[in-house]
């Protein structure tokens, strides 16, 4: 299995080869890069281009490793067996089977998807550790080993808000994605804005990048909210030359909620704005 990009995914060579080279080692493929560099959309793409099922797992502040295995609900077995239900002695009937326990159950080769596993404790990613070597788990309740009958393409992703243990690290195949130059950013509006014109993708790019280079900006903004902000143009007939008014009144770009996301940074554009005016 090799995965050359998708007509819906712009995938760099690097990246591809990163791919690959996960696949070819049977190992997970971390991936980190900045928000809206299309980390998570990577997994879903090569399952598709692949033919294979995907399974995701999002994890959360309050995600346990645990979960992505089984859960026990001893809660709903207690309140069955205070209703007199038949179906409580079995305990296989309250064990809850997870993302991991599903993809190792495919009856085929599958990718499976850890989302921003920075978001859980530190201890989420060692927890796995010995489960994503093996391809299997024990569970304790039906004493019942669980193998994978495939090992899955596992894609992990992670914003960097926390450190990742050396020992996941070491089972890992790293890539960062590097966000898209101009070249890239023209592809991937193509996919998405086929027949844009070459007048208005100029300017907005010009707008885009100018805008990601201010230095002190707390939220840059993502190829994501550039594909909003074209839309919105388009939507509203936005003409190129209105994104590069002369107008003192026009400081920023028309729309520009799509890309500037809180106040400190629309003032701090309107500043350099009037100082670049002031200076002329």
């Amino acid at each position: 299995m090799r995965f050359e990009g998708s007509e819906q995914y712009v995938a760099t060579r690097d990246l591809t080869l990163a791919v690959n080279a996960a696949i070819t080692l049977q190992r997970p493929l971390l991936i980190k890069g900045e928000p809206g560099t299309g980390k998570t959309m990577l997994a879903e793409e090569v399952a598709g281009a692949l033919g294979l099922p995907l399974f995701q797992w999002h994890v959360k502040s309050t995600t346990k490793a645990q979960q992505g295995l089984y859960e026990y609900d001893a809660v709903s077995r207690l309140r069955d067996s205070q209703l007199g239900e038949a179906k409580v002695a079995d305990i296989g009937n309250y064990i809850v089977k997870g993302v991991l326990w599903e993809a190792f159950n495919c009856e085929t080769p599958s990718v499976v998807l850890i989302d921003e596993i920075d978001k859980a404790d530190i201890e989420f990613p060692n927890d796995l550790l010995r489960e994503l070597d093996r391809m299997e788990f024990y569970v304790y309740e039906t004493r019942q080993l669980v193998k994978a009958r495939h090992r899955p393409i596992l894609f992990i992703t992670s914003n960097n808000e926390k450190e990742l243990p050396d020992a996941f690290l070491r089972r890992c195949f790293f890539h960062y994605i590097k966000f898209p130059d101009k070249e890239t950013m023209v592809k991937i509006v193509d996919v998405h804005f086929p027949g844009l014109k070459k007048n208005l993708l100029r300017e907005a790019l010009e707008v885009f990048f100018e805008l990601r280079e201010i230095p002190g900006l707390k939220k840059k903004p993502s190829t994501s909210e550039l594909l909003d902000w074209l839309k919105l143009l388009l939507a509203e007939d936005i003409p190129p030359e209105a994104l590069r008014s002369k107008d003192q009144k026009a400081a920023i770009p028309p729309l520009h909620g799509a890309l500037l996301k809180n106040e400190q940074d629309v003032h701090l554009f309107e500043r350099l704005i009037f100082m670049a005016r002031q200076n002329r």
